[in-house]
């Protein structure tokens, strides 16, 4: 559909491909509560659940929204976890001050993790430039704003697009627009954009099918309780997975709800390389680590003894373990036939003691 796009990509120092484990982003989001201590010490903890990167939100109230309290500037959908509130609001509660982000970049270079951010106009992608992030990450929301996309394209880092509500004309857009700016190290995130998000909702089988369409990594920004998605998702070769991030749900963050607590993410991350660790090659036959369990394969055995010219018949002869004896699709073959020889119980019956 799209100009073939480069398959793995490197962010940092971090190999992102089906041959490397999965890449686990911490997003942080607001749940730093408005504190720069609070905020650092999400990016402690995300590097010590072993997190590959910490994720910001590079924004302010008045770049996302108007001040307004008409209309669909108001959440009023009762379900949601901001109904009452305006856009400005919201944003104004959740977003990460600019001037906290040397900080958090310097912590997470310290801690040994990668730290980008989702810029959500063109003041934010110049000023993230000054930090020299090694990515970028396009929000679901943000997948339709086109000029945004051709100007974080245009510094030719890496691109991270949530694809969100997205039908594949707009992922068709939005991949040409990073494309014709000259980047080509894109990755899509199958992404449902709700909050919390049901895992009926979240169409994993998705993944492989973004992948045959435009030759990327693809990977799950998962919005959803727990870790079952993200993990599902990589049998379904998912190299990135996004999950949001607290240090304590208790504590409130304005997405604390569907973010993940320490122990979790740390399970998430332990868990993640083991399923990528699994999916190996398609295998038949034993592997070398259970040759020593061939033994115990069902196999013919002498269950009664046996004289020189006896018939071999159901109760002399028996398919048990272990598996010495002959293999026991010839046990209707062998029945009816003499014994050559003398046998004694408990001897695995050979294929050269018959022909």
């Amino acid at each position: 559909m799209s100009e073939i796009i480069n398959k793995e990509v490197a962010i940092g120092y971090r190999k992102i491909g089906i041959n490397s484990k999965p890449f686990i982003i911490a997003e942080m989001s607001g749940n730093h509560n408005q504190s720069i201590d609070k905020a650092l010490e999400i990016v402690d903890a995300a590097a010590e659940a072993g997190a590959d990167a910490i994720k910001l939100q590079t924004y302010t109230p008045d770049t996302m929204t108007l001040d307004c309290n008409t209309g669909s500037f108001v959440i009023n959908d009762k379900k949601s976890l901001w109904s009452g509130k305006n856009l400005h609001q919201l944003y104004k509660q959740a977003y990460t001050p600019w001037e906290w982000h040397k900080e958090i970049f310097k912590r997470a270079s310290e801690k040994g993790i990668i730290c980008f951010s989702s810029p959500f106009d063109t003041t934010a992608v110049d000023f993230l430039e000054t930090l020299n992030v090694p990515a970028y990450k396009i929000a679901s929301f943000e997948n339709n704003h086109i000029p945004l996309i051709k100007k974080v394209a245009s510094t030719k880092k890496p691109i991270i697009i949530s694809t969100g509500m997205a039908s594949i004309g707009d992922i068709e857009k939005a991949v040409n627009a990073a494309t014709q700016e000259g980047c080509k190290n894109i990755i899509l995130l199958k992404c449902t954009s709700t909050y919390p998000a049901n895992p009926t909702n979240s169409n994993i089988k998705t993944i492989p099918h973004l992948r045959s369409l435009f030759n990327c990594e693809v990977g799950l920004s998962d919005h959803t309780l727990g870790i079952g998605v993200a993990i599902g998702s990589i049998a379904l070769g998912a190299t990135v997975i996004e999950k949001h991030f607290t240090l304590s749900r208790d504590e409130g963050g304005v997405d604390s709800a569907f973010s993940l607590e320490p122990k979790e993410f740390k399970l998430l991350t332990e868990e993640s390389k083991k399923a990528w660790q699994a999916l190996g090659k398609v295998s038949y036959g034993y592997t070398e680590a259970e040759k020593n369990s061939l033994i115990f394969r069902r196999s013919i055995y002498i269950s009664e003894d046996i004289k020189i010219g006896e018939t071999f018949n159901q109760n002399n002869i028996k398919i048990i373990r272990p598996g010495d004896g002959a293999p026991p699709n010839l046990f209707d073959m062998i029945l009816g036939k003499k014994a050559k020889k003398n046998f004694k119980k408990g001897t695995p019956l050979k294929i050269d003691d018959l022909f």
